[in-house]
């Protein structure tokens, strides 16, 4: 089994180390010092914090899978949280009035280290949350 890990680091140049290993992150990693990230965490990402270890869990079909990141996540006692989709973009009228938060890991990479370097949610979540998501920045929901 891999597991996909991404810890912050302290300076730009370095801003996520990534590694894959078959060794699961509850053996590398004290559990205290991670975060399981899934879109149905009840728990916002505010900051990035360069003490912790974020973990993605990455799902291909969401409607089969529901909440089974954050079961997953609880079931071995970590803390969980989600991105800030819902305090900063708003739900984007569409034929199929299809919203989703679930993003891929590429997608969820892309918002982290755009966080990162900007220390700005709404230029991370332009850069990784793509339309087809059915969520857009107020400022360009009426567009």
């Amino acid at each position: 089994r891999c597991t996909l890990g991404f810890m912050g680091c302290l300076t730009l140049s370095c801003v996520f180390e990534m590694d894959t290993t078959p060794e699961s992150y509850l053996d590398l990693f004290p559990l205290e010092a991670i975060v399981y990230l899934t879109p149905d965490s009840e728990n916002v990402l505010e900051d990035i914090d360069p003490g912790k270890v974020y973990v993605l869990g990455g799902l291909v079909d969401e409607s089969i899978h529901k909440q089974l990141t954050l079961r997953r996540a609880r079931e071995q006692r970590l803390q969980t949280a989600r991105l800030p989709i819902r305090e900063y973009m708003v739900k984007a009228p569409n034929s199929r009035n299809y919203h989703s938060e679930t993003l891929a890991i590429n997608q969820v990479f892309d918002v982290l280290s755009t966080y990162y370097e900007t220390r700005s949610w709404p230029a991370a979540l332009r850069a990784g949350v793509s339309s087809g998501k059915g969520y857009v920045l107020p400022d360009t929901a009426e567009q």
